[in-house]
């Protein structure tokens, strides 16, 4: 294991010296579509996620774009990094789990609470017909609508807003997926799942512990999957007082 940390560093580090001695933008969108190809083979294959849409979709969308450029050398190490505002975008394992237990279909709708820079709603406009996004924070809202557009992905909108109410006006959805820590799930959220949904998300109170939980909603009753522990920011908003 620690043998595997080290070869992965080493890869990162090899990439950020390549990216610093190949100025031309061809350069380094080799070193990143291969970087890329790394994380997906190693990170994400390699632990068990199989389902080729996913692998597709992680090996198309630009991590890269998606965080600031200090951080853009450590952009396919499978962490998470911070992209301000308290905030931080997933590790790509991560966001390949929580993609691949929702099962998307290309003709699904679906709805994300927490936008964040906008990586998830990415990979998930990869997978589905439309994707609904709410960030609580205006600034990561305006951002991120205004890189997913600049990308092409015109199939997601993303409104500034408190998650916990969800988004009524496009509701019911097939999918609904949390990228914030939750202490309970929101009903508000239960009551926009289509019947034979799924919503993933971390479930929990604790700061540096949560469960990533998928919730299947089978005639109007829910039906809970623990997935694996993880740490997530908290859910911020109605859901503090709840």
């Amino acid at each position: 294991m620690v043998m595997d940390t080290v070869v992965k560093l080493s890869l990162i580090i090899v990439a950020s010296l390549f990216l610093l001695a190949c100025p031309t933008q061809g350069g380094e969108e080799e070193v990143y579509r291969a970087a890329r190809q790394q994380m997906v083979k190693e990170d994400i294959q390699r632990r068990g996620i199989d389902d080729k849409r996913v692998l597709q979709a992680m090996l198309k969308v630009k991590r890269h774009l998606f965080v600031p450029e200090n951080f853009r050398h450590m952009a396919y190490a499978d962490r998470p990094l911070p992209i301000g505002e308290g905030q931080t975008i997933s590790q790509p394992y991560i966001v390949a789990l929580m993609t691949y237990h929702l099962h998307l279909r290309p003709e699904d709708t679906v709805l994300e609470i927490g936008t964040g820079s906008g990586y998830q709603a990415a990979v998930l406009a990869e997978l589905a017909k439309a994707v609904y996004s709410i960030e609580i924070i205006e600034e990561l809202a305006r951002t991120s609508q205004e890189r997913l557009l600049q990308l092409g992905y015109t199939n997601v909108w993303v409104q500034c807003g408190d998650g916990f109410y969800g988004w009524k006006e496009h509701a019911p959805y097939d999918a609904i997926i949390i990228t914030c820590a939750a202490p309970t799930v929101p009903e508000h959220l239960v009551e926009q799942l289509r019947e034979g949904g799924r919503m993933i998300l971390p479930l929990g109170g604790e700061p540096f512990h949560q469960s990533l939980t998928v919730l299947s909603k089978r005639e109007g009753k829910i039906e809970k999957q623990r997935i694996t522990g993880v740490v997530f920011v908290p859910m911020t908003g109605e859901i503090e007082g709840d």
